[in-house]
């Protein structure tokens, strides 16, 4: 077939799928489809262009389908199970999501995010309730700024943390368990969710993280929950494979603050969270990953899920240093959970998170020692024959 006759008819088929009443494809399916039109045309002899009837693939939709919404890994892991165990949540309020560092509570140039993250560590023995650290964006819309720091599920506010004072805060907050004897607390109200957008850590944070901010602005702001829903962006919570990655705090059936966490978000589950979860404390099973606290039961439940079976996960590509591994996820918790984004030699340990990933792993470690067998007995093979070979020529 000519190659200009196998280009309209790829052209047909992507208006067909685009204009068909009875065919309905996802959110940017035909983003999609041009995606691949471009792929397939370039590098020919006619040197393939756009125009109006097959547009242009700009370089945020070739992100999309390989580090966003459309990538191949989306929906492909089981996700209850996945989360963090912890049992209070300190996020720091800390300048913006684009300037932040690979590994920002380890980065000498911003001293007061390293500074929480070592104190937290060194009175790890001393503080008696698991906590996790995470930095979060500042935004205005949140009246929050530079050294705030939230907590939750207590709903309190601190504000400005400066470097001098972490070492008291530290004592008196969270050892101690007292109001900060130096700072200005502040009671939280509403809702608050937490995208993570950590573009120099991941791609697919990068990604998804900055589109869904804007989705979930959109809604807080058409559904008039201003001043009740408030949404910014945080650092690695772990387990970049699953961006979209969110965390909810918001009171349940009960009126009890919990903190949920979500994967695979994608732009049209935003008005599901804030409708179902947010407005009705109802969890949304096929993203959930988890909750602050404990949730034998929830997790039960949600363990019913099935996914598909997740082949040559490892060939996948990590993007900007990320540490994650088949076997695990890189959830970026030391010790008294700090987020302080450990090495890959830790993540096996993880496994026992997810059962699935166990048995992955050792049937990945079986896959190698059966490979390794059949490389020993070829070179054995090689050599016989080579010193046959040997003698007969004697």
């Amino acid at each position: 077939m000519p190659f200009k006759h196998l280009r309209h008819s790829l052209s047909s088929i992507t208006f067909y799928l685009h204009f068909s009443p009875t065919i309905s494809p996802k959110p940017s399916f035909t983003r999609f489809s041009a995606a691949i039109l471009s792929h397939a045309m370039a590098g020919t002899p006619e040197n393939f262009s756009t125009d109006a009837t097959t547009p242009a693939v700009t370089d945020a939709e070739a992100d999309d389908v390989k580090f966003g919404f459309q990538r191949a890994e989306m929906y492909q892991s089981k996700l209850a199970g996945t989360a963090t165990s912890y049992d209070r949540h300190l996020f720091l309020c800390y300048k913006s999501h684009e300037t932040w560092p690979s590994r920002v509570e380890a980065s000498d140039s911003d001293l007061l995010p390293m500074l929480l993250s070592n104190a937290l560590k060194a009175r790890k023995d001393d503080i008696k309730i698991k906590t996790m650290l995470t930095i979060c964006e500042v935004r205005d819309d949140m009246e929050v700024s530079d050294g705030d720091v939230l907590i939750f599920p207590e709903m309190i506010k601190y504000r400005d943390l400066k470097e001098s004072d972490v070492d008291a805060f530290v004592d008196d907050v969270l050892v101690n368990g007292n109001p900060w004897s130096s700072g200005l607390q502040k009671s939280l109200s509403g809702s608050y969710v937490f995208v993570c957008a950590h573009s120099n850590r991941d791609k697919r944070c990068g990604v998804c993280g900055p589109i869904l901010i804007e989705e979930f602005g959109k809604a807080i702001e058409s559904k008039g929950l201003k001043d009740k829903v408030y949404v910014t962006a945080c650092s690695h919570i772990g387990g970049h494979k699953y961006a979209g990655n969110v965390i909810i705090f918001s009171p349940d059936k009960d009126g009890k603050i919990v903190g949920h966490w979500y994967g695979y978000v994608a732009p049209d589950d935003v008005p599901v969270l804030i409708d179902e979860h947010i407005g009705e404390g109802k969890v949304i099973e096929r993203l959930w990953r988890g909750q602050m606290g404990q949730y034998e039961k929830v997790t039960e439940k949600v363990n019913e899920q099935r996914f598909p079976e997740v082949t040559n996960e490892e060939k996948k590509p990590l993007e900007n240093g990320s540490q994650e591994s088949a076997t695990g996820f890189s959830c970026c918790q030391g010790a008294a959970g700090v987020s302080c984004c450990r090495d890959a030699s830790a993540e096996p340990k993880e496994s026992k998170k997810g059962q699935g990933r166990v048995s992955n792993w050792f049937g990945k470690w079986e896959q190698r020692e059966v490979l390794t067998a059949v490389g020993v007995v070829g070179a054995v093979a090689v050599v016989a024959v080579a010193y046959g070979f040997y003698k007969k020529a004697r």
